[in-house]
């Protein structure tokens, strides 16, 4: 009898030593497409746990683009979208009402709770806090208090904040009294402003972004005349009311980048007890050579210097890079020792945000007449290779996207700017836009595709490069006024119906699938593994 006993029991502890190792399994080995058919949108083999515990996924918004300008004072982009409605979007669309936020904020906490997101990315309207652009000149009560409740409502449903300061929309008065970036006293008033922000919400707020996508106002705001304030050069856009887009881009930029460092400043001077971080906004690209010269591959090496290094070396080194000053001659303004000092490592993490992937070849120099920032680089850029072929599948009108470019981008910015710490504060895709209904916007599967293709590849960089990216938030968190594409386009998550901004917003396909990428599964125990179809002609089954 004790030998059958103690025979039983062996037999027990070996049966549950072998279902220990059937449940306990290795894990599965995630493929990385760089082209369709991508296979990551399976939520049981791909999801949030693949990230570390701590890692932050979110979604993301700005001011001019949902809230509507109701209890506010004018921005650059109301200037903007009304002196030049074909600019704001074919649709002639501007930000006028949009969602409508302002005043349905409450339901915007609906979509994230339902999404299950822990970050939101979302930016201050300087002329609701300051209607006319100086702290001197009055602060608007109602927008404090607004801000305040949204972040209450965040914290309340343990949603972290990450706030903009400058997402675009400088207030009009300052535009036109000494137009906005264009001068230095734009550094004292971002200063004010800023400080206003950090004595009122900092002791809730704890990431704090100073500016939005440092290359795009320079570039497309001074040099195309394509966003606001619309300055360019006549040669370029008879409809520029001013500009010269031979030198006002790097002035622009020299004067962010001065503005920014001064915040940090003050933020690490005056309120470090705070115990917050703070840094900027780049836009990220990745470049490849049109063809295998070598002219252009040192063409695809020029576009990352004009394109990151503008940015990136004065905040890592206090100067701008050595093909820049090479190229651009006494066109780019210098720093003082002083400011050098103030900008080298004046941030505490980057926020990176990354969409597409562009060829670059040799371009030929501009003749003196025809100077501009965008061609100071000698670097042509296109959607199509010397073959005519894309790197990867279609994004928008005459692009597409590479996934494998977000992996690129994070080693890049690890191995040439001193491995900091990043978040991924924009990846998203666009769907046709216009008066659609939901049972016709919901179908935005490619969506799908591109946002788990550029996740499968962060990880990689996170896993097998050691890139320290801590977060990755969803552009857009819902439908909105698309910058220069008014309501042509959709890049949300849930749907807005721009008739009825009241009505509840919807998940689409993409949101089901951000919701069940971030449920609380558990690697390995299958009965908690989500089973959502979302490819091929499963996909139906959804709905």
């Amino acid at each position: 009898t004790y030998i059958y006993i103690l025979t039983m029991k062996l037999l027990g502890f070996a049966l549950a030593i072998l279902l220990v190792v059937a449940t306990c399994k290795p894990e599965e080995e995630i493929t990385c497409e760089e082209n369709v058919p991508f296979t990551c949108s399976q939520t049981d083999r791909f999801n949030k746990q693949d990230f570390e515990s701590d890692f932050i996924f979110g979604v993301a918004s700005s001011a001019y683009q949902i809230e509507g300008g109701r209890g506010r004072g004018l921005n650059v982009w109301d200037g903007f979208t009304h002196r030049y409605p074909e600019k704001g979007g074919a649709d002639l669309g501007n930000g006028d009402t949009t969602c409508d936020s302002y005043r349905t904020w409450q339901k915007d906490l609906d979509v994230m709770e339902e999404l299950g997101v822990k970050g939101y990315r979302f930016s201050f309207a300087w002329s609701r806090i300051l209607p006319k652009g100086k702290r001197s000149r009055g602060i608007n009560e109602d927008g404090i208090n607004y801000y305040s409740g949204l972040i209450d409502g965040l914290i309340a449903r343990n949603i972290t904040p990450f706030v903009t300061l400058f997402h675009w929309d400088l207030p009009q008065s300052l535009q036109d009294e000494y137009e906005g970036f264009l001068d230095r006293t734009i550094i004292d008033d971002f200063k004010d402003y800023a400080d206003l922000c950090f004595e009122r919400f900092g002791d809730r707020v704890k990431h704090w972004i100073t500016i939005n996508q440092l290359f795009t106002v320079p570039t497309r705001g001074y040099a195309l005349g394509t966003d606001a304030p619309g300055r360019c050069s006549q040669w370029v856009d008879k409809r520029c009311y001013g500009g010269d887009s031979s030198t006002e881009p790097y002035i622009v930029a020299h004067n962010q980048l001065l503005a920014h460092a001064t915040v940090v400043d003050l933020y690490r001077t005056r309120y470090k007890y705070q115990g917050g971080k703070i840094g900027p906004v780049m836009i990220t690209r990745w470049f490849l050579p049109y063809d295998d010269t070598l002219e252009s591959k040192q063409a695809t090496w020029r576009a990352k210097e004009f394109f990151l290094g503008w940015f990136m070396e004065p905040l890592t080194k206090g100067k701008y890079p050595y093909i820049m000053r090479k190229l651009v001659g006494n066109r780019l303004p210098k720093f003082n020792s002083t400011e050098a000092r103030l900008l080298k490592g004046s941030y505490d993490f980057l926020g990176l945000n990354y969409y597409v992937t562009q060829y670059a070849h040799a371009l030929d120099p501009s003749p003196p007449e025809k100077l501009t920032a965008m061609t100071d680089s000698l670097a042509n850029l296109t959607s199509l290779d010397a073959n005519g072929q894309p790197p990867g599948p279609p994004f928008s009108k005459g692009s597409y996207y590479h996934p494998r470019g977000m992996l690129n981008v994070m080693e890049h910015f690890k191995t040439k700017y001193g491995d900091p710490l990043i978040y991924v504060t924009e990846n998203g895709f666009s769907t046709s836009g216009g008066p659609i209904p939901f049972t016709e916007a919901f179908h935005d599967y490619n969506r799908i595709d591109y946002l788990c293709s550029h996740l499968c590849f962060l990880r990689k960089a996170i896993k097998e490069k050691r890139v320290n990216v801590k977060g990755y938030f969803v552009w857009s968190l819902g439908d909105n006024y698309e910058f220069c594409n008014g309501y042509t386009v959709r890049f949300g998550l849930s749907y807005v119906d721009f008739n009825n901004v009241t009505a509840d917003r919807d998940l689409k396909a993409s949101g089901l699938w951000y919701q069940s990428f971030l449920r609380d599964t558990t690697k390995n125990q299958d009965i908690l593994r989500s089973s959502l179809p979302f490819k091929n002609g499963d996909r139906k089954s959804l709905t």
